[in-house]
């Protein structure tokens, strides 16, 4: 295999991608590291972060500003796509991985890199998600996973960066594996993998519990245009001012927490905990929105569709075309998907009260009454139920003839 000669690796600042830097130089004898800092909103000190690379022997060290493509062109699908993993999880952390390699292949084209690298492990989810968006923007690039290939504890991994000047951790490590984004925190590891306990209250930064919640319902409107969310409470906000208006609502009052069971990719079940009170918010509304302004066989079939959409983008096939091609379909129906809906929040609930459509709304209150307004043809049902359970009657009708002859 030919040398590699320049890399470009994602790095988090961690104790692995951060090893990942001396061991790329001496396991394959690579001349040059750049490492790509990922900016997704997460808020920590990216510049410190860069200046860490440097440090731990990085020629160049690239802070790349993802939150609004985040935001604009993985966040706002999803919720056009009512994105929920197991009908659960909303792919806070899976939607990242593939701007994430796409942004390290367009690093790579820059840079004239050889190879990328990632510091994933073997048994994890984001392995797949980097691997096969990478093959699928830069087929010709080589992936380099040391975490896959150097068999080392988390001791051993200090220690091999105290060799080449890497300081080991000065506070004290959390018990957690927590990864965080704009759309919010996924934890796991630590006693949390006895499935059968429950996560304490230091797991939680985003999202009150509920003692702590408001004691006082807040009722909010979420309003969409063509399956975006535009504005909360009638203020027109940019996307990402809206996830974060959003964030805040849900998780003041305690909404947003998912305790699951988790199917990875490669196989296992693993206990996974999120705190996403944002988009978990919006994707509900968007549900009760297409309830009102899309036909029945519509949303029948798209549930079928949305369940694979997220499926597909949880296994990694972001940049695949079965993806792109749901995505036409999605985005065919939310042609009329405009309108408000009303959410009341309160104590880890978003419960729905409302909804309106001025020109989509496919309810028509002159049928549905029961007053004196109503307009619908009540002598019209007997046939069509007539018609409609025909063929049942006939199955009926022999089935009871020949239980008759035996």
């Amino acid at each position: 295999m030919p040398k590699v000669k320049k890399v470009v690796l994602a790095y988090s600042g961690g104790v692995d991608t951060s090893i990942c830097i001396p061991f790329l130089k001496e396991k394959y004898g690579v001349s040059e590291v750049i490492t790509f800092v990922a900016d997704l909103g997460q808020g920590d000190d990216l510049e410190k972060i860069s200046d860490k690379a440097l440090k731990s022997g990085a020629s160049q060290s690239i802070v790349g500003k993802l939150v609004e493509p985040f935001v604009d062109r993985y966040a706002f699908p999803a919720i056009r796509a009512n994105a929920l993993y197991s009908d659960k999880y909303p792919l806070s952390t899976a939607l990242a991985r593939p701007l994430i390699a796409e942004s390290l292949v367009a690093n790579a084209r820059k840079f004239d890199a050889d190879a990328v690298a990632h510091g994933c492990t073997g048994k994890g989810n984001d392995q797949v998600r980097f691997d096969l968006a990478i093959n699928a923007l830069g087929p010709d690039l080589r992936i380099i996973t040391p975490a896959r290939e150097w068999n080392m504890s988390r001791e051993e991994a200090i220690a091999y960066g105290e060799r080449f000047g890497i300081p080991a951790p000065v506070s004290k490590k959390s018990p957690y594996s927590i990864d965080v984004n704009l759309l919010g925190r996924s934890i796991e590891a630590g006693f949390l993998e006895d499935p059968f306990l429950a996560p304490e209250e230091d797991v939680f930064e985003m999202t009150s519990s509920i003692e702590s919640a408001p004691n006082k319902p807040e009722e909010i409107e979420i309003e969409f245009r063509n399956g975006f969310p535009v504005a909360i409470d009638n203020e027109y906000l940019k996307p990402v001012e809206l996830i974060k208006k959003a964030n805040h609502l849900a998780g003041k009052h305690g909404f947003g927490r998912i305790d699951m069971i988790e199917d990875r990719v490669v196989g296992i079940k693993s206990r996974e905990i999120y705190e996403t009170p944002g988009i978990l918010l919006l994707i509900k509304a968007h549900q009760e929105l297409e309830s009102l302004t899309l036909s029945p066989d519509v949303i029948d079939f798209k549930n079928l569709i949305d369940k694979k959409w997220s499926r597909l983008v949880y296994q990694g096939f972001w940049f695949g075309p079965l993806k792109n091609a749901l995505d036409c379909f999605i985005n065919a129906t939310q042609e009329t998907v405009t309108g408000t809906v009303k959410i009341k929040l309160f104590k880890g609930n978003a419960i729905i009260v409302g909804r309106s459509s001025k020109n989509n709304s496919l309810y028509r209150e002159d049928l549905a009454t029961y007053s004196h307004n109503d307009t619908f043809n009540h002598r019209s049902a007997e046939g069509f139920i007539y018609m409609w359970g025909m063929s049942n009657k006939i199955w009926a009708e022999a089935n009871i003839d020949s239980s008759k002859e035996k």
